[in-house]
């Protein structure tokens, strides 16, 4: 028992021993070589049939990860040029509302500042005129719906010359009020043509975007069962390229309800002006009308005793 208890330390004490000897052997040869040298990781050699290569001293290679994105332009241009032919149709027809929508507004735009300018310098004359006579001088070289309705009114008095200061001045009050009442509104309505356009790409653009986005998104749908994965990146730009049609009817739609309710708004206002006009030269022919009445006066008077 004594001696098997010995053997292993025996082995053991030998086996250290060598180390020691090792050791003491390598240390002169690992003083020669520099530092450099001694801490410099060993190259692997890659095994057959892996495919891994040696890799560079200090590196780490990270594995490739297929994305299904490789040779996509996923900018706006590149989606539209790579579109369905339908989606493409789709796209330029809302690019084509959007500039009509940006012509309508800057032509109405100006259109309306100049006739509500006009209506503004009509109604302070008619204000500051004293007979209908004195603001059709005024006009005389003028234009606009506030000159066209002083125009209206000084030749339904012309019309009715023989009758005034014979009979009531109702009825001729009447009637230039009807003229300027019908100037009025083919004034409003003037002024409201091009609106239809802007109120319709605004309440259609974006139907017909979603449309596109719909057959887009059927087209990735079909591209997914015909590739037989269920990989979202293998299909990620076409549906891009679908909602991008979203976008652009929603870009269409949105400066076109805007610009319709504000235009709607000024042509109120601006029916409002021309109101003031027809007011203020109805007052100027009820003045002249009461004036001419004058001098029958004293006449109608003793007839009356």
């Amino acid at each position: 028992m004594v001696t098997g208890t010995r053997n292993p330390n025996r082995t053991l004490q030998a086996l250290l021993g060598g180390l020691a000897v090792a050791q003491a052997l390598a240390l002169p040869a690992l003083a020669q070589q520099a530092p450099d040298e001694i801490f410099a990781p060993a190259a692997t050699e890659a095994a057959p049939g892996t495919g891994l290569g040696t890799a560079p001293a200090g590196s780490v290679e990270l594995p490739m990860i297929e994305t299904g994105l490789g040779g996509h332009d996923l900018s706006p241009y590149g989606m539209f040029m790579a579109a369905d032919y339908v989606v493409k149709a789709v796209m330029l027809g809302l690019l084509a509302a959007a500039a009509i929508t940006w012509i309508v507004w800057i032509a109405k735009s100006l259109q309306l500042a100049g006739a509500r300018r006009r209506a503004a310098r009509a109604l302070r004359d008619v204000v500051r005129a004293q007979s209908l006579a004195d603001v059709t001088t005024a006009m005389t070289r003028r234009r606009g719906m506030g000159v066209l309705m002083v125009r209206a009114a000084a030749e339904e008095l012309e019309a009715s010359d023989d009758l005034v200061g014979k009979v009531a001045p109702e009825g001729i009050k009447d009637r230039v009020a009807s003229r300027l009442s019908r100037i009025e509104v083919a004034a409003g309505r003037k002024m409201s043509q091009g609106l239809g356009v802007l109120a319709s790409v605004g309440s259609v653009a974006p139907f017909v975007g979603l449309f596109g986005t719909v057959w887009g998104i059927m087209n990735a749908f079909i591209g997914i069962a015909e590739s037989q994965t269920t990989n979202l990146a293998v299909v990620a730009p076409g549906i891009a390229e679908a909602l991008l049609a979203t976008a652009f009817g929603l870009v269409a739609a949105i400066p076109a309800v805007v610009i319709y309710n504000g235009f709607a708004r000024s042509v109120t206002g601006y029916r409002q002006l021309l109101a003031d006009v027809s007011a203020g030269i109805e007052r100027l022919v009820s003045r002249d009308l009461d004036r001419a009445c004058l001098p029958a006066a004293p006449s109608m008077a003793l007839a009356a005793e």
